[in-house]
């Protein structure tokens, strides 16, 4: 297949698109920047110059291609704290992307969760990215085949430079101290980078209009076991942070630490045969590469 990838030289699309390119796949990468063109081109894929916001040049790319792996989107503004405003602008590329391939059948794999059961208005509220899931899966009325990965909160390996355990080993590092909320049972879902792009490959070849894949490997660790193992590392204190401290200590990463979400991809194992090769979370801090910079 002729697939385009938006995100194509971020860290998930380092290992989507050669992993895609490796089985055989025909891949069209966006990139917004010379720099990235580079990158695009080095993973061994075709370039498209372009950026989200040129929802015109998205359409007409689509519907250049059998499929479309929608992995980019505005994390500098989520970060900045407008997080409501990137997940809008990121709902307008999914429904660009839709106006072109409807009645297509062609693919369309983007990032997202369905909410189970009734529509619950303040999960969806707390969560803006909800909207773009939902909108991902109603594609599917559209006559396109698409399918929904669900992303854990931490996204693992060698490539990692601003997910949430490089932030909490920045935020170490800052304080001297390697800090989680309360008891630190609270857990986060993880999988290995690698782990992830073999997924991508195995959805966009086997699943289904409407598949809701799961893309853990851990399904949830605890994130006082995280925080110890980077204060070993970096030979600080783990320790329990009050939560009336938690903004001064974590600042805007605050919220973040109170996530406690175990997710299950026993389904998403059987439904493709997808199965982990590569070191799990605490393994793979373990191998040190995240503790080697400043």
């Amino acid at each position: 297949m002729r697939v385009l990838v938006t995100g194509a030289s971020g860290h998930i699309g380092w290992a989507v698109v050669p992993e895609l390119v490796k089985a055989g796949h025909e891949v069209v990468g966006l990139a917004r920047s010379e720099a990235s063109a580079a990158a695009v081109k080095a993973l061994g894929a075709e370039v498209r110059r372009g950026d989200l916001t040129d929802l015109d040049g998205l359409r007409e790319a689509a519907t250049e291609t059998d499929a479309v792996v929608h992995l980019a989107f505005d994390h500098e503004s989520m970060r900045a704290g407008d997080f409501a405003g990137a997940a809008d602008r990121d709902l307008a590329v999914v429904q660009a992307f839709g106006d072109a391939l409807a009645g297509t059948g062609k693919a369309f794999i983007g990032i997202g969760m369905g909410l189970t059961g009734a529509e619950n208005p303040s999960l969806a509220a707390a969560n803006p990215r909800f909207a773009v899931g939902r909108a991902v899966g109603e594609l599917t009325d559209r006559g396109i085949r698409s399918i929904r990965i669900a992303i854990p909160q931490v996204v693992h390996s060698t490539r990692d430079r601003s997910g949430f355990v490089p932030t909490l080993i920045g935020i170490a590092r800052r304080t001297g101290v390697s800090g989680y909320l309360g008891d630190g049972t609270n857990r986060w879902p993880a999988v290995h980078t690698k782990d992830l792009a073999r997924l991508y490959r195995l959805a966009l070849e086997k699943a289904k209009a409407g598949a809701q894949l799961h893309a853990t490997t851990d399904e949830g660790v605890p994130v006082r076991e995280i925080a110890e193992t980077i204060g070993r590392h970096l030979g600080v204190q783990a320790k329990s942070i009050p939560s009336e401290k938690a903004a001064d200590h974590f600042g805007y990463f605050a919220p973040f630490m109170t996530i406690d979400n175990a997710m299950s991809s026993a389904e998403t194992r059987e439904l493709l045969g997808w199965e982990q090769v590569h070191p799990g979370l605490l393994a793979d801090l373990d191998n040190g590469h995240y503790f080697t910079g400043e």
